[in-house]
């Protein structure tokens, strides 16, 4: 994956990961609980995603330094900020839940999960729009018509 901005990219992801694990490990409420682990397995399982993403964007576009690899439309670019947001969104996701903990006995079920769960959400979308990305400039995002096939 090399050392450049598709490692820190993955890297920013797995610590957003880790934080909201740590927090999960703290609530005790299993009504709580029963909310949340459906929606930290999906984070949890988007992580082998972004790996591969990232190591394909390796493959095609190496990177060793912080700057982001040239490319002629401008994908290298997109990926690498839709990996960023999906990183911050996940730390958007662990943010939530601690607040959500901080408010304790008044933090309940489904609607207490409300924005943990619109975040984990945006995620979600992050990663599949920096995968749809990353299959555009590998195929070089043009059909045999010369059209964009974004």
């Amino acid at each position: 994956m090399g050392q450049g901005v598709w490692r820190r990219a993955h890297d920013r992801f797995r610590r957003g990961l880790d934080r909201f694990h740590q927090i999960l490990e703290r609530f005790n409420d299993d009504e709580v609980l029963d909310v949340l682990v459906p929606s930290a397995n999906r984070l949890a399982d988007l992580l082998p995603e972004v790996r591969a993403i990232a190591t394909s964007a390796q493959r095609s576009a190496p990177s060793e330094t912080m700057d982001i690899p040239a490319s002629p439309e401008g994908y290298y670019s997109d990926l690498h900020r839709e990996l960023s947001k999906a990183g911050n969104a996940l730390a958007q996701c662990a943010e939530a839940l601690a607040m959500m903990r901080c408010d304790g006995a008044r933090a309940k079920g489904a609607a207490a999960a409300e924005s943990v769960e619109r975040r984990v959400v945006m995620v979600e979308e992050r990663v599949a729009e920096a995968a749809r990305i990353l299959r555009a400039a590998q195929s070089g995002a043009h059909n045999s018509d010369g059209h964009t096939a974004a």
